[in-house]
């Protein structure tokens, strides 16, 4: 069962990123009746402080980290604030980001979209956003920018967003967001049945007359694992 985790950047009860991931809801209850869909309070995180984690987290964060872990896929709605990304929602990322080397967002899928009243529809927070993933070695969805603009007008009376061409636009995200799941799967299939025959092959460790291989010598180099690391400049 595919479980997708739904993160909006505005804490505003009447949000219409918050109105725009409630339609992504319905839309995977429709297509994908199986998914597994929950929404991430990120309002609830205290404000980030590297000091926090050597005395234990908060049960808020610890709950956010375990939810995202647990998710196949995650969907981001993002307003636009002054040109870049709400505080809120940098400082929900910078959370999910640890601790160093384990980080749930490293190799999650990870959909983003920006609705505003706007003419812009709060895509300049997009590539902001996108780098912040990228940095957590989350692994985001290409598909064109949805861009959801006048989403006030979007809304109908109970404050949902039904309107046909937002609709179609967050379907398509939809669509994309399980496709690349589906990708990350079976490359993970692969690998593991890769590593299943090289083990075979390989066949299994004999040992002659109880031998054992001979202890390094004292001062000998030990082996050592290659690390990669990406960044951008």
């Amino acid at each position: 069962m595919t479980k997708v985790v739904l993160i909006s950047g505005s804490l505003r009860a009447a949000s219409v990123n918050s109105a725009a991931l409630r339609a992504v809801r319905r839309i995977i209850g429709r297509t994908r009746p199986a998914a597994s869909v929950v929404s991430l309070p990120i309002g609830r995180l205290p404000f980030y402080n590297g000091d926090m984690e050597g005395t234990g987290t908060t049960p808020a964060v610890a709950a956010a980290r375990a939810l995202v872990a647990g998710a196949d896929a995650l969907v981001i709605s993002t307003p636009c604030y002054n040109g870049g990304v709400p505080g809120v929602l940098k400082n929900a990322l910078d959370w999910l980001s640890r601790p160093d080397g384990a980080s749930p967002l490293t190799g999650r899928v990870a959909a983003v979209l920006s609705a505003s009243p706007g003419g812009r529809g709060g895509i300049d927070a997009q590539p902001a956003l996108f780098d912040l993933l990228d940095s957590c070695e989350a692994i985001t969805v290409e598909h064109p920018p949805v861009a959801i603009r006048r989403a006030h007008q979007r809304l109908d009376a109970a404050g949902e967003m039904t309107e046909g061409e937002a609709v179609r636009a967050l379907r398509e995200l939809v669509d994309a967001t399980f496709e690349a799941v589906a990708i990350m799967e079976e490359q993970r299939r692969s690998v593991c049945e890769l590593h299943a025959r090289v083990r075979e092959e390989r066949g299994p460790v004999r040992t002659v007359h109880g031998a054992v291989p001979p202890a390094p010598q004292r001062g000998a180099a030990a082996p050592s694992r290659a690390s990669v690391t990406s960044s951008r400049s």
